[in-house]
């Protein structure tokens, strides 16, 4: 059971190829579900990376409680917009991928090194995402060799770029933008940062019909993680209700 690396995804490919999505597989004339709106922002301390919970299937609400923003490590995060059947399929298989590699050889990826692992795993997907089957991902986290948060994003073929204020995905993605583009500021606070962050997505939800916004009746916030030098850990519902219920109406 070996291929020669470290890499859980090569070995899955070579050894149970049949577990992989196949693009004949779904068809892109039937429905299917899809996620948005990702971002992320630097702050003082780390980065913040917050999602809506709704998915959407055509002009339908599929899913109001989808979890879009996962712990991908112990000091990253990783964020999908998109189909959310692949991205769920590449966020617990990138999450293996960070395991698999540090049980082999001892240490944890360098952050560098986690960012091509996305893009690989994205360029084996490109058949199927050039069928309409995509999933975008943000990633996000703290680099330990650098001591500084960092937010990459990417396109469809795994090209990364790197945010150096804010970057994210999805439809709604732009109208977040707009907010933070606004309200960022070098030098922001945890919960100057954390507070923007919902903002944003509340204004995007506000604009775009397949975001969600924050649903206090059914008690759904969105998902909102900060990734500082201690490690990954997410905001807690009261603070993200909190913070929601101060915007406007």
């Amino acid at each position: 059971m070996s291929v020669g690396d470290s890499s859980f995804f090569r070995l899955v490919q070579e050894h149970a190829p049949q577990t992989l999505r196949r693009s004949d597989e779904a068809p892109v004339d039937l429905p299917y579900a899809h996620g948005t709106t990702i971002f992320a922002l630097r702050y003082r301390d780390g980065v913040v990376v917050a999602g809506d919970r709704r998915a959407t299937t055509g002009n339908l609400i599929a899913q109001r409680d989808l979890r879009k923003v996962q712990a991908a490590d112990s000091h990253s995060c990783i964020a999908f917009a998109g189909s959310v059947a692949m991205g769920k399929e590449m966020v617990s298989l990138f999450q293996l991928e960070l395991e698999h590699y540090e049980k082999l050889e001892g240490v944890e990826l360098s952050f560098p090194a986690k960012v091509n692992r996305v893009s690989v795993m994205l360029r084996g997907n490109l058949q199927q995402a050039m069928q309409g089957l995509a999933a975008v991902p943000v990633f996000a986290g703290w680099d330990k060799l650098e001591h500084v948060g960092r937010i990459f994003t990417f396109d469809v073929a795994g090209s990364p770029s790197e945010e150096h204020e804010y970057g994210g995905s999805g439809s709604g993605w732009h109208f977040a933008k707009g907010t933070l583009k606004k309200r960022w500021r070098a030098g922001l606070d945890r919960s100057e940062a954390v507070r923007i962050a919902v903002e944003a997505l509340f204004d995007a939800a506000e604009e775009d019909t397949a975001t969600g916004g924050p649903d206090a009746p059914r008690r759904l916030y969105p998902t909102v993680a900060v990734v500082t030098e201690d490690g990954y850990a997410e905001v807690g519902e009261e603070e993200v209700a909190g913070y929601a219920a101060d915007l406007p109406a």
